[in-house]
């Protein structure tokens, strides 16, 4: 046997053995760790999976098999006009108002059709970045300079960001958009109008229904909140016709698949996320039992769903051992955390933007969890820097990037992130 090429291995197992041999079972933090991991991994599974991703998944199958590389490539690819690249990017990715986790399926599905780099990141991180309702209630609750200060830096951010990894890769990406305009270009059946139609209707069910729930008790945001479900059976319903009056779905399949999600929702409206599961797994029985486009599309959303949900499972695990749900600590005191983000120093700042992203934030969770920060001693830089790193970021988040984009083109993605964040930060605690 040559040794030479297995030293590698026997160190990996060495190192593993050793791990497992001195894991510290018994102590009341590492257990504790261990049981908040758990508890995230359970509170993804419950409140992300089934209203996030899964409608995200369908989303992006629907872009590699209804959108023509052609119009990707036009709008996004590396050749286009970067006024109308980054601001399509930025606008598409604000619209949505996802987590760090749930633009990832869109984002390969738009950089797998095409998309340039640059346009790509820019949507990567403007969708989580430029949420609307976040922006308006970091303002409310941690005061109107800090909500100015977020929504103009992640703006910002998401065009520089793209102009960045473009210009960085421009090489690569030269090369590859000629390759993928060698490619044939597949036939486009319906016209633009009809996309824009269907997609409409799957991105308003994804953002109805997971709506959250405002402070106000009255206004316009409570107002949609208290109608979300209805909204949100209501673009399920367009969707169905879509399909059937466009995409040749007959009638009767269509009825079969979504009786048993109208008859959940009439007998348990107390819990509507079992009459979303429920369409869910009838529209996927229905495109299952489809020849071409059907097929296709359930094929390409299960090509993202067994790509990207393992390393998000594991990402958020890791992520909960270590860091702990909202007001819950895992292997990391919340002491040491908010001991080292007081002041502005470049140190406090660094520090913030690089715990901002590696720990997980659900859509505007970051406010309460700042909120507390703050009221323990953390400067307002810092609070800054996590805003602008935290969202748009998040171990679980970089796991699935780098399977898409590789890991060096990861490993800048994300210094360019906590690097502005942490520059934004020193800049805004040096002016306020």
């Amino acid at each position: 046997m040559n040794w030479k090429g297995e030293w590698k291995k026997l160190l990996w197992l060495a190192g593993a053995f050793l791990m497992c041999y001195h894991l510290p079972i018994g102590s009341a933090r590492f257990d504790s760790a261990i049981v908040e991991g758990l508890q995230l991994v359970r509170w993804y599974a419950r409140e992300h999976v089934v209203l996030c991703l899964v409608p995200a998944f369908f989303i992006a199958g629907a872009i590699s098999v209804f959108i023509s590389q052609a119009s990707v490539m036009k709008y996004l690819g590396p050749d286009a006009r970067k006024p109308l690249a980054y601001g399509v990017a930025s606008v598409s990715g604000s619209i949505l108002a996802v987590c760090s986790c749930t633009v990832l399926p869109l984002f390969a599905g738009i950089y797998r059709m095409g998309a340039g780099l640059g346009p790509a990141t820019a949507f990567l991180y403007s969708g989580p970045a430029i949420n609307v309702l976040a922006i308006i209630l970091t303002a409310r609750v941690l005061g109107l300079e800090l909500g100015i200060a977020r929504a103009v830096g992640a703006i910002v951010f998401s065009i520089v960001i793209g102009l960045v990894m473009h210009l960085i890769y421009r090489r690569e990406e030269q090369a590859r958009a000629g390759n993928l305009a060698d490619l044939p270009a597949p036939t486009v059946d319906h016209p633009l109008w009809q996309n824009a139609v269907y997609f409409s209707a799957m991105v308003a069910i994804l953002i109805f229904a997971n709506w959250g729930e405002p402070q106000a008790a009255s206004g316009i945001w409570s107002a949609v909140y208290a109608a979300k479900w209805v909204l949100t059976g209501i673009f399920a319903a367009v969707l169905a016709v879509v399909l059937m009056l466009w995409f040749r779905m007959p009638w009767w399949k269509m009825l079969a698949a979504s009786l048993p999600a109208a008859i959940l929702a009439a007998l348990l409206p107390d819990r509507p996320i079992i009459a979303f599961a429920a369409g869910v797994a009838g529209l996927s029985i229905l495109m299952g039992t489809q020849r071409g486009e059907g097929g296709e599309w359930l094929g390409a959303s299960w090509t993202f769903a067994k790509q990207i949900m393992p390393l998000l499972l594991a990402g958020v695990l890791i992520a909960g051992i270590l860091l702990g749900r909202p007001g819950h600590e895992g292997l990391i005191p919340s002491q040491w955390v908010a001991g080292l983000v007081g002041g502005n120093s470049i140190e406090s700042n660094l520090f913030a933007s690089v715990v901002g992203a590696f720990m997980y934030f659900a859509t505007l969770t970051e406010v309460p969890i700042l909120e507390g920060l703050i009221g323990a001693g953390m400067g307002k830089g810092p609070a800054l820097a996590l805003l602008l790193a935290g969202p748009a970021l998040s171990l679980p988040n970089m796991l699935v990037i780098r399977s898409i984009i590789g890991t060096q083109k990861t490993i800048v993605f994300v210094t360019l992130v906590v690097v502005m964040a942490t520059m934004s930060g020193m800049i805004y605690g040096a002016l306020f």
